[in-house]
């Protein structure tokens, strides 16, 4: 095995590799400055990138870029980190985000977002690919922030512009499968991959065969680079369900383990969540219990309830939601309503959505929740996801209502690209709300320029209306101490009132003063609040004329207590509890 560096990778740059007893290849050169490119010949087959290169400038297939992490001065040295209650996830694509589609122009929206009020930035999965658009799920260089979006530094500067705007960053990290073009890991060792598990993309990354030591290091190393070279505060991992490993440590639970230990040793906070779709109470238990150690879920069923109330989606796999209010209830009150018992989980490891990149871009038009329904009923579901104990995610241009969808986009050469193209009309093919129109093309440059965001819709009718809601709403979500209490003592009591209508209370903790929310989320009718209450102070409203622009007015009759909807809404009060939930 030899390296060849320099700029124009000659023969006066080759070097010879010596094998260790470990089995790996190892070099010394000196002189070497940041930049400098690099590629491996391996059995004198190459050139090949590295596999663990910190920079791809020329693209995956390209040579690697000698990277120093150490030269960029950081301005976050006050940071700790956030506590998982007090995270309000926004999750964005850099691509998608901007016009320019940069690591340095998506740093110019974070105070927009601390004015915002999330308080954690949530980005899609950043491993370079192949092509120059991708949601990110293709990546093939794990340790290599994509080119497209900018230089290793560039990331850094967001992450530290977002510390200093008091809000946290997270990566979407794929440790399941390598994208299909420009993974070049089996070049150098067959044991990256094992036949003995089979995944939706082909041979699983091998995690529990002979020398899956080394492929366990490789991914763990990987989330603690982003810890320790790019001051993240947390790993979404990616569709843990399809990590095959049938060892008796799971990977994911040394991996959490490993992020814990980092933390500990920097003094931070930094959370592993994950989405896994079999809903498995024992990814959120400590190791110690028999758990995996993870800080957080996706739990999607929310999502699917309200999906399946609001817009009636009922194909696919919203087939098993009734979408009722007494299911809506029921799920929250147990955190998801499929798979494994969730008793005794507190509700902040639950993240919840109304939208996130998979529900409106697995669409076939990409469009978003709001999209079909009218703005009475947005408003109503959006205060029924702030005013829950469980974690929110915002996916970007949610908090106004955004007109642009978000669309499967990639950039794949012509043979695979037409693959993909054939592959997603065929996907939707047997969907009947898809049957009479056209999807768009992936590998089409359109597509992914109409998934970027129009910033000038913040200021326009109605989509400021809609933005100062999400305001109101993550302020109040701040601020009330009711709000706040989502320990181990969870004080949430939520029951369907009617077929309709939610009523939700929470109360503070040692405290007498609450919020109750009565909340719509269908048609129009009155609500008897008849021995709930001790007292009546309406202190928030879906239908304020600063939020609705035709205004229909909420009433409350605080004699009977009756409140009367026009149309879906939400009215917030505050309370004085009689008995303790």
């Amino acid at each position: 095995m030899r390296i060849v560096v320099g700029a124009g990778l000659d023969s006066e740059g080759i070097f010879a590799m010596t094998k260790t007893s470990e089995g790996y290849f190892t070099t010394q050169v000196s002189g070497l400055a940041p930049g400098a490119p690099y590629h491996f010949f391996v059995d004198e087959r190459g050139p090949f990138p590295d596999p663990a290169s910190r920079y791809q400038p020329e693209g995956v297939h390209g040579p690697s870029a000698i990277i120093d992490p150490a030269s960029y001065r950081w301005h976050d040295g006050e940071w700790i980190g956030l506590a998982l209650q007090d995270i309000i996830f926004y999750e964005l694509h850099i691509g998608a985000f901007t016009p320019e589609g940069t690591f340095r122009a998506a740093a110019q929206k974070l105070e927009y977002l601390r004015d915002l009020g999330v308080t954690a930035v949530e980005v899609m999965p950043l491993a370079d690919f192949a092509g120059s658009r991708n949601w990110g799920y293709d990546g093939v260089a794990p340790f290599a922030p994509a080119r497209c979006y900018g230089t290793p530094d560039d990331f850094r500067y967001f992450v530290d512009q977002a510390h200093q705007n008091g809000l946290a960053v997270f990566v979407d990290a794929v440790y399941n499968h390598f994208g299909p073009d420009g993974a070049y890991q089996g070049c150098f060792s067959r044991h990256y991959f094992t036949r003995k598990h089979q995944t939706p993309w082909g041979d699983a990354i091998n995690f529990d065969q002979p020398w899956s030591a080394d492929v366990r290091h490789y991914f763990v190393e990987n989330a603690l680079r982003w810890i320790h070279e790019y001051h993240v505060d947390g790993l979404r991992l990616d569709a843990t369900h399809a990590i095959k490993d049938d060892s008796s440590r799971n990977i994911v639970a040394e991996l959490a383990a490993a992020v814990s230990h980092a933390a500990a040793d920097l003094g931070r906070r930094v959370h592993v969540i994950a989405e896994d779709a079999r809903n498995l109470a024992q990814l959120l238990k400590p190791e110690c219990a028999g758990g995996m150690g993870l800080a957080g879920l996706w739990a999607d069923d929310f999502h699917h309830q309200m999906r399946r109330a609001l817009a009636g989606d009922h194909e696919g796999y919203f087939a098993a939601f009734k979408g009722s209010t007494q299911s809506i209830a029921e799920t929250v009150k147990q955190g998801w309503l499929r798979g494994s018992d969730p008793a005794g989980i507190e509700y902040s490891k639950f993240v919840y959505c109304l939208q996130n990149h998979d529900q409106i871009g697995n669409r076939a038009l990409g469009d978003r929740l709001h999209h079909a329904l009218d703005a009475a009923t947005y408003r109503a579901a959006s205060a029924l996801l702030l005013l829950l104990p469980q974690t929110p995610l915002l996916f970007m241009g949610q908090e106004w209502a955004a007109s642009t969808p978000f669309l499967f986009f990639t950039d794949h050469n012509e043979q695979l690209g037409a693959l993909v193209t054939e592959g997603r009309r065929r996907e939707f093919a047997e969907f009947s709300v898809f049957s009479d129109v056209g999807v768009p093309d992936p590998q089409a440059e359109e597509t992914f320029f109409a998934s970027r965001l129009k910033w000038q819709e913040l200021t326009a009718e109605p989509h400021a209306a809609i933005l100062r809601l999400y305001k109101s709403l993550l302020h109040l979500r701040r601020t009330e101490a009711a709000l706040r209490n989502v320990g181990s003592s969870p004080n949430l009591s939520i029951e369907a009132l009617d077929n309709d209508t939610l009523m939700l209370h929470r109360i503070a903790a040692n405290e007498t003063i609450g919020l109750l929310a009565v909340i719509r989320l269908r048609g129009s009718g009155d609500v008897n609040l008849s021995g709930q209450l001790s007292s009546l102070n309406p202190i928030w409203n879906s239908e304020d004329p600063m939020f609705a622009l035709d205004s229909a007015p909420i009433h409350v009759q605080k004699t009977e207590p009756v409140v009367r909807f026009e149309r879906p809404g939400a009215i917030v009060f505050r309370t004085e509890q009689k008995n303790r939930i």
